[in-house]
Order: structure tokens, then sequence, then C-alpha cells
């Protein structure tokens, strides 16, 4: 009886050439997995793709709900965004398909999983930190990385390849964007971007939205609530968590939200250029914050800051499954007890504009915060709290100058 390999399935040309050349050398039977995390019309016409090329059976997972409720809500919850830009679309969803690749091959009695990434990329590192923290035993086959025996180097080979073993599908030979996408984001790397000087042909590239100079010259108002920070509505409407990062992004790509040109520096040690569009996420990321603002206490928030870019390095470099993750997602988790309330903003030409923001839990207080004196604030005990606050100053600098002195 041959061994069961579940392969990391997407429909396109490398996963499907990877199907027979599995067969080839390995002898394997080749069960396909694919992973539905919302990248939309690419799962068309999947299972008869796979099953042309040699694939004995074709798994396709929806996992939409569980990637936004266990995933991505708890990096909203921390802010956790690499290096200052990057929202972590792709990085979020990886141990979530790892997680359901395992679940896959134990079903099957699999003795090893294979995936397509590249051995340049993040991507490898963070299926097999989750591979291996689920399923220690399984054997990972990476062809990208096992350079003696996958000799395919271009699209062109690929596709020849496949030719060879009875495999004729319409995949072009062009050369395109590499992208990733699901219900968060889509990624874009390749062609121009490849040269940081150069500038993004965005007519040619956006998927989820326009520029914002082609945005609407009207804004638009939307108004959405929280629960213990938890998105629970837009404009009045529940919903849960997957449908609100619909609405948004329809309603953040009509307005030009959330496009990110950076250079990242990728886990493996070198630096790469894309584009993300992340329309929805950018604003439920900056919807929560606004709320944050007001319900947290500064030194909560000052830890919480670190806390969310440490969330941000772990779930980039794929270290998801992991005590640390756990430890740092129950600190945020407490944080969020009292993030309940409303925010309202407008949407306009790439921009997030506040609008107003209420909570039952808000610190605060118009009575301190306005220039007249309250109850609660006497003017006169910022003099010795001023003494105090101050008095390591003073005392370095009369020291100081003391030493000078001398």
């Amino acid at each position: 009886m041959k061994e069961k390999v579940i392969l990391a399935y997407s429909g396109g040309l490398d996963t499907t050439a990877i199907i027979p050349w599995l067969k080839e050398h390995f002898d394997y039977e080749v069960i396909c997995c694919c992973i539905d995390c919302g990248q939309g019309n690419e799962l068309d016409g999947l299972e008869e793709r796979a099953k042309l090329s040699g694939a004995a059976k074709l798994y396709i997972e929806d996992l939409v709900d569980d990637f936004c409720d266990n995933y991505i809500i708890p990096c909203v919850q921390a802010n956790a965004v690499y290096e200052n830009k990057y929202l972590l679309g792709t990085s979020m969803a990886r141990p979530a398909i790892a997680k359901r690749l395992v679940e896959i091959a134990r079903k099957e009695g699999a003795s090893a999983i294979c995936h397509g990434a590249t051995g340049k990329g993040n991507d490898q590192i963070r299926f097999e930190l989750g591979i291996k923290a689920l399923a220690p035993d399984l054997k990972i086959i990476a062809p990208w990385r096992m350079t003696d025996v996958w000799t395919m180097q271009s699209r062109e080979d690929e596709i020849e390849y496949c030719r060879q073993h009875g495999i004729n599908l319409p995949f072009s030979a062009d050369s395109s964007y590499s992208r990733d996408r699901n219900l968060w984001h889509i990624s874009h790397e390749g062609l121009e971007l490849e040269d940081p000087a150069s500038e993004p042909n965005y007519d040619h590239l956006l998927v989820l939205g326009v520029t914002p100079e082609k945005a609407p010259d009207e804004g638009e108002y939307v108004t959405m609530t929280f629960e213990k920070g938890i998105p629970t509505s837009v404009n009045g409407q529940k919903m849960k968590v997957s449908d609100i990062i619909r609405t948004l992004n329809e309603l953040g790509g009509k307005h030009g939200i959330g496009i990110v040109d950076i250079v990242e520096n990728r886990v493996v040690g070198m630096k790469s250029r894309g584009v993300y569009e992340t329309p929805g996420g950018t604003i439920l990321m900056e919807a929560h914050q606004q709320l944050e603002e007001l319900v947290l206490d500064r030194a909560t928030m000052e830890v919480k800051k670190d806390m969310g870019n440490k969330m941000a390095q772990i779930v980039y470099e794929g270290k998801w499954f992991t005590p640390l993750r756990e430890a740092v997602q129950a600190f945020v988790e407490s944080t969020q007890q009292y993030v309940t309330g409303e925010v309202k903003f407008k949407l306009y030409k790439g921009n997030i504009i506040k609008a107003g923001t209420s909570s039952p839990y808000s610190l605060y207080s118009e009575s301190l915060a306005s220039f007249t004196t309250g109850d609660l604030y006497d003017h006169h005990d910022a003099d010795g709290f001023i003494t105090l606050f101050g008095l390591p100053l003073k005392v370095r600098a009369l020291k100081m100058a003391q030493a000078d002195k001398q």
C-alpha cells in the first residue's frame, strides 16, 4: 500500500506540477488539500484540475470563520503590526492552514505533508513550524529546497513538465505579480516591485480597491460597535466577524483605504519589497484603536504596545503554536474586558477620519479635561507633583554643575 502525502494545494501552476512530481519521485498517493481562507474565485475549477493532475483526492476546507475568529481577532486586539506597516495578512493565515493540514493528515493516515513555498520566503518557516509543533512525527517535503530532484526553474519548465505527464491545463507562461489573497488582504510582489526605486503600477496592480486619487470626492461616514474588543456591527447591522470584514473591504476598497508599499525584513535575512491591500483590515484596526484610546489607562496602553509588537514578531516568524504566543494573547485578552462601545469615522480618499467615539467604560472625564477647575483636580497639587517628577533632572543638573567647578 502506497504511503500518503498531503499536499497544500492552491490550484496554481507550482502546486499542480508538484502532484506528478511527488508520484514520480516518491511514489506517493497524493491527497490535495485546499484551505479556503477567503481567496474568492481562486477556488473555481479546483477539483477537476487536481484530479486531472493525478491527485487521488481533493479536500476543500472552508476555514474563513476560524481564520477570522481565532487568528485575525487576536491580532486586531493586540494591534499586531509588523514593522509599523504590515497587518500580517499572509502570516496570520499560515498557522490556520498548517493546523488543518495536520488534521487531514491524521484523518488520512498520511506520513508526510508537502508545501510549495520557496526556499527564500517566510511561508516555508510558518508552515513547517506549525507542522512541527502539532505533528513532529510527520515528514515535511519542500520541493523548492530539493534542488537535486526538483530541477524546474521557471514557469515554462513547469508547464513543459506537466505537458510531459499528460497534464494540459491553461496555465500561462507570462510573468505576473506573485500574489497571496485571503479575506483579510492581498499581497503583491515581483515585476516592477523588485526595484525599490520604481513606483508601483497601481492601475495594473490593485485588486481590492482604487488609489486615493480615484476614490469618490465625497466622504462616507461609517459606524462600528465593539464588545470586549470584538467587532459586532457596521452601520447598525449586526454581523459575524467574517461578514464585517467583507463589508469593510468593500467600503475601504471604494475609498482607497489600506494600500501599503513596504520594504520589509524577512525572517530568512533578506529584505523584500511588496504592496499590500488591506482595506477592511486597516479600518478595523483603526476603529479598535480609537476605542482603546478611550478605555485603557496609560500604563496598560504602554505595556500593550510592547506586547502588540511582540505579537507581530511572533506571528510573522511562524511561532503561533508556542507558549509565548499563548501568554501574550492571554495578556491582550485581559485588556479587552472593557473595550466596548461605538466608533464613528469618515472614509475619504485613503483617510480614516475620526467622527466620535463613545463607551460606557470611557475613562475620559470632561470636567477633568476642561480648563476649569473640577472637584477631582486642584491645580496647586501640580506643584508638588512636578517637584518630585523632575527631582532626578534637578539633582543631576546640580551635581554636574558642582563637578564642573572642581
